[in-house]
């Protein structure tokens, strides 16, 4: 499978010729002649980074300095045919590499607040699964039929760490019919696998099932029925394997490697749920998963985890307070 490469371009022709291109083929975003032309000839001037697959030039993004410490995101295009298959977001990772490198705080973005077209709705679902939050709306700037929704976010790459562990939900709800891309899949994979294992035995794997037929097979197996409009699915397998003596950490490892990957869904603007005992339960439906996907008897799948974008905001759990939870330097205590 080819990978989107995504380079910085400094010739101010080829700029605008990139520019031309793309946004030509993107008239329910761009179908204002004068302000689309304003946007080709201003990118040449910009720092503008190009997406290339297969040796073809899929889309492009500028960038322009609003302050000593901010940069915002001028403008963005993907060719039409190819949305939702992480060009967009890789150019917004190198968009959001180089700001940081050169010494940026923060990048912003504007566009159409939601709830307004259809087209639009679906540009700022992809800002905040990238990491833009809300800044403010304002209503004046572009008419009242349009109005102006800015966005903003950190570049310091530790800054939203706490805050996404904070705001983490699990998701039962439906899901958007939206795919994943398989470079989203591929990071959540990575990710997973990158969690600490027992004495580094690594017990843990990975499959992620994003195919239609299979997926629907896997859900008929599933029942009561869950996650039955998810477009993704990983399916996580462990292995027994003694650490040392008769000490086996697989379940710690597998624990840790789930997390990991919850997370990451979340930081990609995904939700999901930790599904083990109902997949582990006596009717032992993670076995009849693990024959339709082909896997060994020496592995148990233990956990499916969905993946896709939620129809739904993830409702807020009720949380015991921290003072009766967590203490400092012996149970129950409270130090001043």
């Amino acid at each position: 499978m080819s990978m989107t490469a995504v380079r910085s371009i400094t010739d101010a022709a080829r700029k605008r010729e990139i520019a031309r291109e793309i946004l030509e083929t993107l008239t329910d975003w761009f179908e204002n002649v004068e302000a689309r032309e304003d946007y080709i000839q201003k990118s040449g001037e910009q720092v503008f980074f190009a997406a290339e697959k297969d040796g073809k030039t899929t889309g492009f993004l500028c960038l322009k300095e609003t302050g000593k410490s901010t940069v915002e995101l001028a403008v963005m295009g993907v060719l039409n045919g190819i949305h939702g298959q992480g060009t967009g977001k890789a150019l917004v990772r190198a968009a959001k590499e180089y700001a940081a490198a050169a010494g940026y705080a923060f990048m912003q973005v504007k566009t159409v607040q939601s709830g307004y077209y259809e087209d639009y709705d679906r540009t700022n679902w992809f800002y905040r699964s990238v990491g833009f939050q809300e800044l403010e709306v304002i209503p004046s700037l572009w008419g009242e039929e349009n109005p102006c929704q800015i966005y903003v976010q950190s570049l310091k790459k530790d800054a939203s760490l706490p805050d996404l562990i904070m705001s983490r939900r699990s998701y039962r709800g439906k899901y958007k019919p939206d795919r994943v891309p398989r470079q989203d899949l591929t990071t959540i994979l990575e990710a997973g696998l990158a969690a600490p294992s027992g004495c580094n035995k690594q017990t843990t794997s990975l499959i992620a099932v994003d195919d239609e037929a299979l997926l629907a097979a896997i859900r008929k197996e599933i029942d009561p029925p869950v996650a039955q409009t998810a477009p993704a699915m990983i399916c996580v397998l462990t292995r027994r394997i003694n650490a040392y003596r008769d000490r086996c950490f697989a379940t710690q490892d597998y624990a840790a490697a789930i997390e990991n990957m919850l997370l990451t869904i979340a930081a990609l603007g995904y939700q999901s749920c930790w599904y083990e005992g109902h997949i582990t339960d006596a009717d032992r439906i993670g076995d009849r998963i693990a024959k339709l996907i082909g896997v060994p008897d020496e592995y148990e799948l233990v956990c499916i985890l969905p993946v896709g974008i939620a129809e739904e905001t993830p409702p807020m759990p009720k949380k015991l307070p921290f003072g009766e939870r967590a203490w400092l330097n012996g149970f129950g205590k409270r130090e001043g």
